[in-house]
């Protein structure tokens, strides 16, 4: 009987238990299935494809040279695995859990209904530390930490495939379009897009580990300093080249001989550098976990993605998107220079630093009073590291609509001054403002008009006014808000959201980022 070992978003032969498993069992058949649900669904973007590409490359490659063929298939599930199932002796399905948007929640719950009528096992483990079906939030971060912790699943040096004659009843119509029709090898309006596959996560995290990241617990906030300083690996996570517990022990390790050089009594130039490297990595470490209590809470409450946590909520902005206003802050001209830049750079580069995915989202609900879904289907399809769990959950909180985080509402002016100060990251994406001074960066439509003709600059012509005020702006987000999470706490609904989604390390009410 054949194992066939579905891939999903967890493109690696190393650390991943249904591939150990399949092994285990038997002869395996790997599949990866090209979705055109997923890849019509509107938080998709070609971006995505392209990276995603490039990984199956190289795990195509990892699996030959361990005496199997990758198969890659097309159409939608559980119909291909019916066929498959008609034509091969396909005796158990090994997958890792997923918890990704709602049209894969929707396919899972398909292909589960469908093994158990055919009575197939499927089996469906852990990639993470998410837990399935979890009944409280207590006790979590020990769950989180035993998962991180274990020995990580060894990649096998050969496997027992399926052979060629049995290969040969594929049937013809499930084959995906090979190379021309899925590759993509350019993104148009992408400068600087991560290149996906198992060798490019091993060196970021390499260089990161050893060189990189002496610094990210202070740099990670600059849109500028970011960029080097981040361990750039939520991409490879993202989409599975990597482990989050791969990454988790082998930054443990690096603390461990940090450690152990610190009891050396270093020189001071010395010690200060190895301090900072042992802060940097306890700040990484702490947003692996991060990451995985964000994913917890969409796997706890799928529909989270398109509702608030309550309806207390739902009624805050309209549901139609001032269609002007969206645009405007799409495309980086909303007379707001660091907003701009920032939603410039992530389009060209599909990555932007977590306190700058902050504050452009918060500018979109409380400055363009812009609905957190359509603002969030827009940075879906502009990150290349999209996580559905992360990245919903973030909208809600950036827009203030949780009931238990505290509201932020993020002043792009005082962003700039503290994260940009010199304007190196607004003269790089906003280069019509480059020949201003610095100061006047920060507010360019005060600029004197005599200013702005010396520097060859006229606002409203060259660099646009900004679209609303902000002081007005500010003021009407801040007070609609609070008054509603005050009504969300009186009706209770702070509590449920908490017992369901919060941090036990965080008590109820204080502040979390």
């Amino acid at each position: 009987m054949l194992q066939l070992l579905w891939f999903k978003r967890d493109l690696r032969v190393h650390d991943h238990a249904p591939l150990a498993a399949a092994a285990a069992a038997g002869r395996v058949l790997p599949v990866y299935v090209h979705e055109p649900e997923l890849r019509q669904a509107d938080d998709h973007d070609p971006r995505h494809a392209a990276f995603v590409h490039e990984c199956l490359q190289e795990l195509r490659d990892a699996l030959n040279e361990r005496g199997v063929a990758l198969l890659e298939l097309h159409g939608t599930l559980p119909d291909v695995f019916e066929a498959l199932c008609e034509q091969l002796p396909i005796g158990a399905i090994y997958a890792h859990e997923e918890c990704g948007n709602g049209i894969s929640y929707a396919r899972d719950r398909r292909v589960r209904a469908w093994a158990r009528q055919r009575g197939l096992p499927l089996h469906e483990l852990p990639g993470n530390g998410v837990v399935r079906r979890l009944a409280s939030r207590d006790g979590w971060h020990e769950q989180w930490l035993q998962h991180v912790r274990a020995p990580r699943n060894s990649a096998p040096a050969r496997l027992a495939g399926a052979t060629a004659h049995e290969l040969s009843l594929v049937p013809q119509q499930l084959l995906a379009p090979r190379a021309d029709a899925l590759r993509i090898t350019a993104v148009p309006g992408m400068v600087e897009r991560q290149q996906g596959g198992r060798r490019n996560a091993e060196q970021l995290l390499h260089t990161f580990l050893h060189e990189r990241g002496e610094h990210y617990r202070v740099a990670m906030s600059s849109p500028s300093d970011a960029i080097d300083a981040c361990s750039r690996l939520s991409v490879h996570l993202t989409w599975g080249t990597l482990s989050v517990r791969e990454a988790y022990q082998a930054a443990r390790g690096r603390a461990r001989d940090i450690r152990n050089a610190l009891h050396e009594s270093p020189p001071t130039a010395q010690r200060d550098a190895l301090v900072r490297w042992q802060q940097s990595l306890v700040s990484f470490a702490s947003r692996l976990e991060w990451r995985d209590h964000f994913v917890q809470k969409l796997e706890s409450e799928p529909a989270l993605e398109y509702r608030p946590y309550d309806p207390i909520f739902d009624d805050v902005w309209p549901r139609d998107a001032d269609a002007e206003r969206l645009a405007a802050w799409r495309e980086g001209r909303t007379g707001y220079p660091l907003v701009d830049a920032c939603m410039r750079s992530v389009h060209a580069t599909g990555w932007l630093t977590f306190r700058m995915r902050a504050m452009v989202m918060s500018f979109a609900s409380h400055y363009l009073w812009l609905h957190w879904r359509e603002a969030g289907l827009v940075l879906a399809r502009a990150f290349t590291d999209y996580e559905p769990g992360i990245h919903w959950s973030q909208c809600q909180m950036q827009a203030g609509v949780t009931g238990i985080n505290t509201i932020r509402i993020y002043n792009p002016i005082k962003q700039a001054a503290e994260h940009d100060a010199a304007g190196a990251f607004v003269r790089r994406w906003v280069p019509e403002l480059a020949a201003l001074p610095t100061t006047d960066l920060l507010r360019p439509w005060d600029a004197p008009p005599l200013m702005q003709q010396m520097h060859g600059v006229h606002m409203g012509r060259d660099y646009p006014l900004p679209m609303v005020p902000h002081e007005a702006s500010y003021a009407h987000a801040r007070d609609t808000l609070h008054a509603l999470k005050q009504s969300a706490q009186q009706q209770g609904v702070s509590r449920r959201v908490w017992q369901q989604h919060g941090s036990r390390r965080t008590p109820l009410n204080a502040p979390t980022r």
